[in-house]
Formats: structure tokens, sequence, C-alpha cells
């Protein structure tokens, strides 16, 4: 970076206060006159010769955004984002700031032992004023393990608990570990992928990092450490002198509150009980975080994580952080005053801020360097040396490439080193590029090492927010941000690691509803082991109404469902075995799904027939539109991109639906196609459900396409009927590119020039009046729907080939996380989280569910903050009282907007970055999830906290869901959750309504796969439907729990088994199983063998193959037309084994005793395969 540092470094000021910092001991110097922009240049290069640097700084985005610069001039920055000092308390709170903090920690200690350069962490003023455990704990509990190492497994399970990992059947979350015999895997929070150790014996003989979604590995590794999954550690002796120390504070603390006294407020009652209970919890739970002041007396700041001698601790504007750090402890005591008095919090656990004099104090034998941009002496600091420095800001070019050419000319002129970054290098080559056509000589480099010499231009590719300039030493740095309107970063890319998309097996728990294909609805009562005639095998077994049992073979799981239907709250009536109510049932839903499968291939088929208008290939200023797309892709975005614009591009005429959860892209794919389409000169219509979304819409796109020439307008009730008029004309002239509207756009007055994509988002809004103008428009024009009720895997599938569908499932890369809390009702936390929300000029959604007591509510809310102005929807009112309301919240006419669940399906306000869920045990899983999508969609770190009533002993049910809301933190992991209530959703709006009742008699999965069957069969891909093949041979064949001991996942392997269809899955599986489970044993190599048979059996429409005393049959279907064939086959090559018989319904046998009992499985494959290749020549 030398380019960049050296004309810092070398002037005689720097050189100076370089030479003050070397000296021994705690040094602070100061340098005034900077800029926002260029402070973290300087610091860069004064800390270039340091292993370490620390940047505080006032408020968080302000450090993320120093943190992003900071990455573009050293090699690695990291954030550590602060602890919240307020809500630590939270029964259950979100664990991937932790997992930030944890990461950051783990690179400061790894930096000096193997880093090179300057490692940069950058944190707030809070982050800095935390109390943590000494840093030497985490390097002593850091476990390493190498091909050399030994494990005694069950003493490493003990050793992960106490680092603050979490035990279950399979690894899916950070925090997690899993033992399986002698295999062990481990999520750690410091990595992208989990690591996979396995054991021979207890010898470490393989380590290697593996994908969580499919399980199997992905990498070989040499070695690995283990990295502590809490920011606690505690020995065992600090736990049991704590819980003493806790115990007694809490004795002296009840005779304030006059505990044990007969007379007694109300207040000192509700306190005592409080006060009980928090040890009680503690002792329960044995979870000691909140008590690290109590446990540990050495608590170190942040800043003592760093070796003194070789870190540079770079202070931003001390003035501005004491004003913060007061602010904060302001807030603390505040809100632990009033704790404190209603018995929430012992007295040792209200010292968890440092304050400013204490935080100095802990600074002074480090290297300071203070930043400000007046001269002014800091407070508390004694100043060693200090500097003032010119530096200015870069005034925005606002898209005029012009003013740019001038200005850069005037700095060649002046013989300036002048630096172009770009965040990207087709715009960085093409500037190169377009400075040569007006004469101005710039080349592109990437090299930083060497000294340019003055007077040039250099573009470079990188990312920066904004530049800067020092006159004094004719340096300036200008950034795209500074030439072209503002836009966000665009992340580097991260190596991914390609996992692969596994189908949703739905996880049966014993008392579900499960569907058997041929037997109806029953109850599943477990995995059973039954020993026939010596042979042992796992059968399901499956309860029906009159007391009926079914065991079903665990090779014949696939025709086996879960039930799903979307009324969870009624019990489906179970059917009885052998009745005639599921054989009705099944008929009636065949007929209805033949209806809709003719329906679709018939429209599929005109699609076919129609042509379309052909677009051309992308041009340059497409690649560039998509350049400046400030996130970076998801896989499934870029399929959905490609598809639709292949689409576009071929003659015929599209219609494809783009699904996808809240928040996942979908409009970035019909911006993209939109500018397509107007590329070729063609009109776009945008048709939306509501009037807000069309706002939304319009000022979404007006922004996205502000640097190209594309004109986009509306039509919606925000428009005077003048201005109306206007636009219409224009639209039919040719003036408009993008209209977007509601259902206005398909009245009879608008017409179009030339008509050439038509994008309908949220279809599952519009009713069918208006679906049908919708379709009238369609007739030849490439229509793009978008959906953001996810359609399920499963019905994609079934619907392949005769709809064209783009599903996003990966949620977008890096967006703030959603800090996710869990906690009892408590006015106090209530009015704290709102005034946090305020006080950084944010919106707070708070959502209650009762319409007939919703203003009382609000009043309540006014009252306990009464500074903040409050607003009420829900779904009583009419849309204009709605639309009107809502309009209020968006222009922050309201701080609050209390309301019911109506708002999950709302629109994106960026600026509501809280929202408190009263009564959240009541909710279902996905509409919680979807309650907290609706906030975090800016920069800002968003908070959830969902609310349980005071003193209310949870159910069951409810605490799993808050406790699984807690995991599923991490953004769209809410997909795994939300996905089941969704499907039924999703499937109901694709297929139609009148579907809805077939789904719901025979289960969502069946419904799907028939679905599939019909599709094919009327297309021509099949001729009959598939026939259902059962084999029952008498070999050990099933899954010992020696090898898979968690039911699920034992379940989970036996469907994954049953659906081997030929030999590539069969070495998938056997592949897989080897990976996560180690070598397999004998029974599940038969339970292979004989789901390959079944597969090669159903090939050739073999019914059933059963063994009796001393003959295998292998029966046919009725009126087998082949027979003849394969009996000729069978005769030519296995004369000696086998016996024909003829007849209605034909078999042939095969003598057991001519074959050796294990060569048995062996011999029917090749006997099968034999048949079936001879069968093909014919």
């Amino acid at each position: 970076m030398n380019t960049f540092f050296d004309p810092v470094n070398n002037t005689a000021a720097v050189e100076q206060l370089n030479k003050e910092l070397g000296k021994d001991g705690g040094r602070t110097v100061l340098i005034s006159g900077c800029i926002d922009t260029q402070k973290v240049h300087i610091s860069s290069a004064i800390a270039s010769g340091y292993k370490y640097m620390l940047i505080v700084t006032s408020d968080e985005a302000k450090a993320r955004k120093m943190c992003d610069d900071a990455s573009f001039f050293n090699r690695e920055a990291i954030y550590y984002p602060a602890k919240d000092a307020i809500f630590y308390s939270a029964d259950v709170h979100g664990n991937q700031i932790t997992g930030e903090r944890l990461r950051c920690i783990s690179r400061i200690i790894n930096h000096s032992c193997t880093g090179e350069g300057v490692l940069t962490v950058v944190t707030t003023m809070d982050g800095i004023a935390d109390r943590l455990i000494p840093v030497e704990r985490f390097k002593e509990a850091v476990i390493t393990l190498d091909y050399s190492s030994e494990i005694d497994t069950e003493r490493l399970a003990k050793k992960l608990v106490s680092m603050g990992f979490v035990r279950t059947g399979m690894v899916e979350n950070k925090g997690e570990f899993a033992i399986r015999g002698g295999i062990i895997d481990i999520f750690s929070y410091t990595d992208e992928a989990p690591v996979r150790i396995e054991l021979w014996d207890t010898e470490v003989d393989s380590i290697r990092m593996f994908d969580v979604e499919s399980q199997r590995s992905i990498e070989r590794l040499q070695s690995y450490s283990i990295f502590p999954a809490t920011e606690y550690i505690f020995t065992e002796d600090e736990l049991k002198n704590g819980l003493y120390n806790i115990k007694k504070e809490c004795d002296m603390q009840l005779k304030c509150f006059d505990y044990g006294k007969r007379k007694r407020t109300k207040e000192q009652i509700e306190a005592g009980n409080n006060l009980n209970k928090l040890v009680a919890d503690v002792e329960r739970t044995g979870n000691y975080e909140k008590f690290t002041d109590t446990i540990v007396a050495d608590t170190v700041g942040l800043a003592e994580y760093f070796p003194e001698e070789n870190t540079l601790v770079v202070l931003d504007e001390p003035n501005r952080l004491k004003e913060c750090n007061e602010l904060t402890l302001y807030e603390y005591n505040e809100s632990m005053k009033n704790r404190l008095a209603a018995g929430y919090v012992l007295p040792s656990q209200t010292n968890k801020v440092k304050a400013m004099n204490e935080i100095i104090g802990d600074l002074r034998n480090n290297k300071k360097l203070i930043l400000t941009t007046l001269d002014y002496k800091p407070e508390g600091f004694e100043i060693d040396y200090s500097m003032y420095i010119t530096a200015r800001s870069i005034s925005s070019y606002n898209n005029s490439f012009e003013y740019l050419a001038k200005d850069l000319e005037k700095y060649k002129k002046n013989g300036y080193t002048t630096i172009l970054v770009c965040s990207s290098r087709t715009r960085a080559l093409r500037i190169v590029d377009d400075l040569g056509k007006l004469g101005i000589a710039s080349f592109y480099s990437e090299d930083f090492n060497k000294d340019y010499g003055s007077g040039l231009i250099i573009v470079t590719y990188g990312s920066l927010h904004k530049g800067f300039e020092y006159p004094v030493l004719s340096f300036v740095v200008i950034a795209e941000n500074d030439i072209f309107s503002a836009r966000k970063m665009k992340k580097l890319k991260k190596k991914k690691h390609d996992g692969k998309n596994i189908a949703s097996f739905n996880e049966l728990n014993i008392g579900d509803y499960v569907v058997h294909e041929s037997h109806g609805l029953g109850v599943y009562k477990g995995i059973e082991k039954i020993q026939v005639e010596g042979v042992e095998k796992d059968y399901i077994k499956i309860a029906y109404a009159n007391n009926g049992n079914l065991y079903v073979l665990a090779t014949q799981l696939d025709r086996l469902q879960k039930y799903a239907n979307q009324d969870t709250e009624k019990k489906p009536k179970l059917n009885s075995l052998g009745g005639v109510e599921w054989k009705k049932t099944k008929a009636k839903v065949t007929g209805a799904v033949e209806e809709v499968a003719k329906e679709l291939v018939r429209l599929y088929a005109i699609r076919q027939k129609v042509e379309g208008y052909r677009f051309s290939q992308d041009t340059v200023w497409q690649k560039e539109f998509e350049e400046m797309f400030p996130y970076e892709e998801t896989d499934d975005q870029l399929n959905a991109i490609d598809d639709t614009k292949k689409d576009m591009e071929s003659g015929r005429v599209m219609d494809r639906l783009i699904c996808g959860d809240v928040g996942y892209g979908k409009t970035e794919v019909a911006i993209r196609a939109a500018f397509k389409a107007v590329m070729d000169g063609k009109q776009v219509a945008f048709l939306v459900p509501t009037t807000i979304l069309a706002e939304q819409h319009y000022k979404n796109l007006v922004k996205r396409f502000s640097d190209f020439p594309v004109k986009i307008d509306m039509v919606s009730r925000f428009r005077t009927t003048k201005q109306q008029k206007a636009t219409l004309q224009a639209l039919k002239e040719g003036n408009v590119d993008i209209l977007i509207g509601t259902h206005r756009l398909v009245s009879k007055d608008i017409v179009f020039k030339d008509l050439g994509l038509l994008i309908v988002d949220e279809e599952q809004r519009f009713g069918v009046a208006q679906k049908e103008k919708i379709k009238s428009i369609k007739k030849n024009v490439d229509v793009l729907t978008l959906s953001a009720t996810p359609i399920p895997r499963t019905l994609h599938m079934s619907l392949t080939g005769v709809r064209d569908i783009s599903v996003i499932e990966t949620p977008p890369e890096e967006r703030f996380p959603i800090q996710t809390y869990v906690l009892e009702q408590n006015d106090q936390l209530i009015r704290d989280a709102i005034l946090r929300e305020v006080a950084r000029e944010g919106q707070v959604y708070f959502v209650y569910n009762r319409v007939e007591s919703i203003q009382g509510m609000a009043n309540y809310i006014s009252e306990l903050v009464p500074e903040c102005k409050v607003g009420v929807i829900h779904g009583q009112m009419t849309e204009k009282e709605l639309e009107a309301e809502m309009i209020k919240f968006m222009q922050k006419e309201y701080d609050v907007l209390v309301c019911t669940t109506i708002i999950e399906t709302g629109i994106d306000i960026q600026n509501v970055n809280t929202i408190i869920v009263n009564n959240a045990d009541k909710m279902g899983l996905s509409q919680l999830y979807q309650l907290r999508g609706r906030v975090g969609r800016s920069n800002k770190i968003a908070y959830a906290y969902f609310m349980y009533t005071k003193d209310k002993v949870l159910t069951e049910v409810a605490e799993k869901r808050l406790k699984a809301l807690k995991d599923f933190t991490e953004l769209g992991s809410g997909f795994k959750i939300a996905m089941r209530d969704l499907e039924i959703r999703g499937a109901g709006n694709m297929m139609g309504s009148s579907q809805h009742g077939h789904m719901a008699a025979i289960g969502y999965d069946l419904y799907c796969r028939m679905l599939e069957d019909t599709v094919k069969l009327i297309k021509g891909d099949i001729d009959k439907e598939p026939i259902e093949t059962t084999v029952d041979i008498k070999v050990d064949a099933y899954i010992p729990s020696s090898y898979i001991e968690d039911e699920i996942q034992k379940i989970e392997v036996y469907k994954k088994i049953a659906a081997i269809e030929n030999l590539n899955d069969y070495k998938e599986i056997k592949e897989e199983l080897e990976d996560r489970y180690s070598s397999i044993p004998e029974a599940v190599y038969n339970l292979m063998d004989i789901a390959y048979i079944k597969s090669l059996a159903k090939e050739l429409l073999i019914e059933e193959i059963k063994e009796f005393k001393s003959e295998v049959r292998f029966k046919f279907p009725k009126e087998y037309k082949k027979v003849n064939y394969i009996y000729h086959i069978l005769l030519k090559n296995y004369k000696e084994n086998v016996v024909l018989y003829f007849g209605e319904t034909p078999f042939f046998a095969l003598k057991v005793n001519t074959i050796k009992r294990e060569e048995i499985l062996e011999f029917y494959k090749n006997l099968l395969k034999d048949l079936i290749e001879n069968s093909r020549k014919k």
C-alpha cells in the first residue's frame, strides 16, 4: 500500500509523530484537521508499522463504514460489535452477534502468531466500555487436534459443553456439536463450515470440513483448533463461590425489601419474589452469564486483549466518545435503578459499563493516536505530540463526467498523484477508456507497492465510501460514490462451499400424523425391531382407528408421507385398516388431480405455439447496470435472472413465476428484466396489489435507474387527475418506459405504444376478476410474476414442464442480523426498547393481536412512553383508512405503530428497526418469522423482542417455539421453519382454491406425487401409472442403533435408502453414510441392496418379490405382455435355478437352495440387470 501511505509517512511532521510513538511506554499523539473520509487512511498509514490497530468511534453505522474502508487499505479489518448492556438479561438472545465477537477475539489471538500485515479492529465506544473475561482464558480453552491426537469422546463432550457448545443429534447451526460413535461433528462460531473428526478407536483418523445442508464432507484439514462458543468461561471453583456470593447478596437485598416481615407493600412482595426467582433460575439452569462481575474478580476491557507495544489505538473525536459514553451510562443507570427497585437484578449486576476516565486509565500504557476535526485538547489525555494536517473532502460530481474530467486535468497540471477507486473492474476499465477519448492519460493498476511519481492518474478496483484530498501533499483519492450518485458498497465475494440442496424430509416425531398410500391416515408410533423366522428387520408402527396397527417395512418408507395440512388446530380423522373410506377419498382426489393436470398441460401447449418477441442479447449498458447492484447476488437469484433472460431471448412468450421469501431479491430479477426490455425499445408495465407498494416500487426503481436515461412513472391514488392524464398521454406516445400501478393499469383507457413485458408483483393478492383482465393483456406479451409465498420444492418438481418456475431459496448475504430477544413482559424493558430505537431516529412496530382491545394497548404505550407519538392499524379498518395511517407512519408522523399481524405481508419501511411482539408464545413459528422479517431491511442493526406474559408457565410447545426463534436469528434459516406452514398456502395459491380440500384430504406430499404422475401420463412421458414393487426377502436388513442412534436421523436415512432408483443413487448413499456415520454394517448394506433390487424390479414391472420356504417368487402384474420374452431369457441363462409359472398373474420362482446364502442378494441384482439389458436389446 506504499502508493497510498508514502505521501503521508514521508512528511517531516508524521516522521516526528512516529518517532514520538516509538518511545517506550504509553504515548499519546494528536492529529487535528482530519475529515471523516480520510481518518481511516491516515491512521492506516501510521499503523503500517504495527501488528494491530484498534479504532474506536462513536456509533455503529460509522464503525461499520470505517471497517469497510479499512479493509481496502489493510489486508484484514473486522468489526467488533458491542454487547447490549441493557438487554443482556433476556431469557434467550440471538447468537449471531455473539458469534461476530467470538470470531473477532479468535482473530486477535491468532494474528499474533500467524497473521501478516496489520489486523484492524473497529469498535464503538460501547464496545470498549464493556467488561470482559481476561483473554488468557480464551487462549487456554482452545483445543487443537491433529492426526497425532488421541480423544476420549466423553471427556471431550464435557469439555465442549463447558466451552459453550450445545450437544445435538445432528449439527445444523453454529455453536453445536454431535457425537455418533467414532464421528465427532463440531460447528464453531469462528468457522464458515462445520468440521467432522473421525476416530480409529481413540486416534484421530481424519479431519474434514462438511456442508451443513447435505451433511457431506468438502475438504480435508491437517489440524483443527476448537475455539470456545461462549464469552463466559468460568472455573468450577469460581462457579461454586459465585453461587454462594449470589445467594448471600440476594439475602442482603431481600432485607432491603423487608422480606420476612408481615407488613409489606405490594411492590416489596413482588420485588422479593422476583429476586428469589432470579436465584432459583441460576441454580436450575446453571447459566451464570448475567453474573460475570460477581464471579470473575479481574474483568478487563477490549483494549487489554491487544499487546500494548504492538498496537496502535486510534480514538476518533474523544469529546464525541465521551458524550456517547455518558449517554450510555445514563440510559444504563436509569434502567438499572428501576430494575434494582423491582428485584430484577442484584447490585453486583449493575456495573457492566465502564466510565470514560476508567477507559482512559486502561489505555495509559498504549500507543494512542487521537484524530479530531477541530483543534482542541481532549479532556483527560496528556498529549505528547500534536500536528495539524490539511484535508478536504471531494465534492460530489453527481454523475457529471465533464466536471470530473476538468478536475482531473487540473490535478494533473498541478502535479498531483490521483487515484480513482471503482467497485467494479468493468467500470474502472471503462473510465480509463473514456478518459483516453477526452485526451486525459490514465492507466489501470492493482499494484500499490511502488511509487508512481507525481502527475499520474491511476484507476483501480476496490471499495471506499468517499474520497479525500491532501492539498499540501498533492495527493487525492476519488471514490466511485463521489463520481456517481451514492450507492452501497458491494461486498467482495467470499468463497462458497457448494452444498447439495436436499429436499426437506420432514422430521417425523412420535405422535405425528402420516399418510400411507394404500391404507390412509394414521399416527406414527416409532420404529420397532421385529424378528420373523430368525430374521431381524425394522418396522415402522402406525396406529389406525379402532385399535388397528400397521407395521410397515422400513424399505417401503417411500410410501409413507408426513401428513401436512393448513389447519393444524383441527385433528384429522383417522382411517380404519381395510376400510373403504380411504379408497373413496383417493378416487375422488384422483379425479380432481386429473382435471388440474389436463388444464395445466393444455395451457402449456397453447403457450408453446404462440410466437413472442425475441429480445436481443445483453448490451454493455445491461452489464454495467447489473454491476451497480449494491449487494452480492445469491446463486438462486442468478439462476432466476438467467432463466428469465433466456425466456426473453427465445421465440416463445415468457410466462415465468419467481417465488421466494420476503426480501430474497425477487424485485432485482424483475428490474433486470425490465432494463433488458427497455434496451430493446419496449415498454414495461409493473402491476402491484396496493397503492403503498406502488409508491415503494416507484421510489426503488427511480433510484436504481438514476444513472440511465429511462423514464419511470406511476398511476395511483397519490397522483392528481391532471398528473395521471399527462402520464397516460406520454405512455401512448412512447415517452414512458416503465409504468407502475395498481389494477388501474389494466383499465381500458390505458394504452401502451409498444408493451413488451408485464411484471406482476404478489400475484396471490389479486382477485379473480382482476386476474382475468391481466390475462387479456397477456396474449403475446412476456410475463414475469413474483410471489412471496414460497412454493415448496415438491410442488415445484411436480409442475416441471408445465409451468416455468424459479425458486429463490437462499437468503441474501450479509444483511445485518436481527438481534432477537425472548423475555417476560416488563414495562421497563418495553420503554427501554422504544426509547433506544427513537433515540437513533428510528420507528417501532408493537404487535398486539387483539382488535377489540388494541386501542387500549395504544393508550397504555402512550402513557409508558409519553415522549412518543403512537398510531394504530388493524385488519378491520377499510383499505383507505389503512393506507392513510400507513402513509402517516411512513412519513414519520408516528414513532410507534401498534398493530395486529396485518403487517406481516406488508411493505418495507427502512426506518423501522425494532419490533416488539406481545404474547409471542401464542403465535405460530412461521408467523413470528414473517413478523421478524419486517425489520432489519436497512444497514442498522435491528431488534426483535418477543414477550410472553409475566409469571406465566409457558406450555412446552410455546417454549420450543421461542427456543427455535433463537436458532433462526440467522437470516433465511427461517425458511426451514416457515416452509411447513407456508407450503400449503403456497400450493393452494398455485393450484387454485378448489384444490385445497383435496390437499387436506390426502395430505400435501401425496397430492404432489399424484399430480406429477398424472401430468407425465397426460403428456405421454409414461404410458401407465407407475407400479409399486414390494420386496420381502429373509435377510437382516435394518439400521442398528449402534450405527445411528437418533430416531429422526434414522428415518431420514431410511427415506433416502427407500428412494434409491439407480446405481448412482446407491453409490451416493454409500458415500454419504461412510462420510457421516463411518463404515457401513452388513445389515445396512443388505437394506441398500434390497432398495436397489426393488428399483430394478420396478423397471421390469415386477409387482412383488417374496421369499417362501424353498423359493423366492417374482410376481408380474395381471396380463403382463412381455412375460414370454422374459421367460425366454430366464430359460436361456438361468435354467438350473428357476421355475416358471403361467396364468392370469404370471410369476417365476428361484430355488433358494441352489445359491449360497451370502451371495443371494448379489445374484438377484445380476439377474434383474441381465433381464433389463436383454429386454432393451429387443
